[in-house]
């Protein structure tokens, strides 16, 4: 119990940085509270976050923030069906001076990517993008360039417009540690929205931390104690994902073509650590587990056609694996 104790008191100093960040993130971003923690849940555990929501919920404005906050560089690429592989990655281009092809480095190359309406984008792009994600470099020719570190993509998906969209690859989606759907803000926070744009000047973030510090938070959220307990809870919400019967779960079998895979057992735990990291805990509970499940799970369970003729969602059936998987 004393390492338990020492380890909380060092947890609750390293994380002290996640209080003046979020204050500095909300002068800017009114309410989306919800997104504003899994964006920062993503930059701790290492992991990539997909968003979807219609336009104007402050998408752009919040990787743009909190790239500011950590004085980090920050990428904007707009997908469009037109887009190549090297508008993104970068190309060999010619030098008449030197005689010999040079490299010429594309947006991919910074801290923080927003890839914005990335289904709008052709596979081959996409597949650029989500090699970065996953390798952290980029090839161009015969060259191979490391990522800076810190490393994220927010991704973006407009759920209303499908005409000319060409939707992600089960197995691409799997790359993103989150899945987030955003609402709408209230009534009181729509006002301060309104209010915030009608000031002769916007806020704007300051920074307030610096990149290493993130890559050293990073190493401290691996040391965030998970007890065997809370992984056999991981382990059972996942394996009921693709065993329902085992769980007690019989009518889940028909509406599940998939479940989710190694990949989601290890972005639980990685996520489930960095929520008890924000909250300056040194442990997890099955709060925690809770909390992230439905965005990590909601991109990485199949329906099958009879879940969606009667229209029964992932959040439906993450919903009865939590009511029914026994909590520690």
């Amino acid at each position: 119990m004393m390492d338990i104790k020492e380890l909380n008191e060092r947890i609750q100093q390293e994380s002290v940085f996640i209080n003046a960040l979020t204050k500095e993130m909300q002068k800017v971003i009114v309410g989306q509270k919800d997104m504003l923690d899994r964006l920062m849940i993503a930059l701790l555990a290492d992991g990539h976050i997909l968003l979807e929501g219609v336009p104007g919920l402050a998408k752009t404005l919040a990787i743009k923030s909190l790239s500011m906050a950590i004085k980090a560089r920050f990428s904007r690429i707009q997908f469009t069906p037109d887009l190549l592989p090297a508008d993104l990655i970068g190309t060999m281009i010619y030098s008449q001076k030197s005689e010999e092809f040079l490299v010429r480095k594309g947006p991919v190359f910074a801290n923080f990517i927003l890839a914005d309406e990335i289904n709008r984008a052709p596979a081959k792009v996409q597949s650029a993008l989500l090699e970065a994600m996953q390798e952290r470099q980029i090839t161009i020719g015969d060259h191979s360039f490391a990522l800076e570190e810190p490393f994220l993509v927010m991704a973006t998906e407009n759920p209303l417009e499908q005409e000319g969209t060409y939707p992600l690859p089960e197995a691409q989606v799997d790359r993103f540690m989150l899945k987030v759907i955003i609402g709408y803000p209230g009534r009181e926070e729509e006002k301060r929205i309104l209010r915030q744009n009608m000031q002769q000047e916007f806020p704007v973030t300051s920074p307030v931390v610096e990149p290493a510090d993130i890559i050293k938070a990073r190493k401290v959220v691996r040391d965030v104690y998970l007890d065997e307990k809370i992984e056999n809870y991981i382990t059972d919400i996942v394996f009921a994902t693709r065993f329902p019967d085992q769980f007690k779960l019989p009518s889940l079998s028909p509406l599940i073509s998939y479940g989710g895979s190694p990949r989601a057992s290890i972005n639980m735990a990685l996520a489930s650590k960095a929520y008890a990291f924000i909250r300056q805990r040194g442990y997890v509970i099955p709060e925690d587990v809770r909390a992230i499940c439905h965005d990590v799970l909601r991109h990485r369970i199949g329906l099958t056609y009879e879940a969606e003729a009667e229209n029964i969602t992932t959040e439906d059936i993450i919903n009865d694996i939590l009511n029914k998987v026994e909590v520690p």
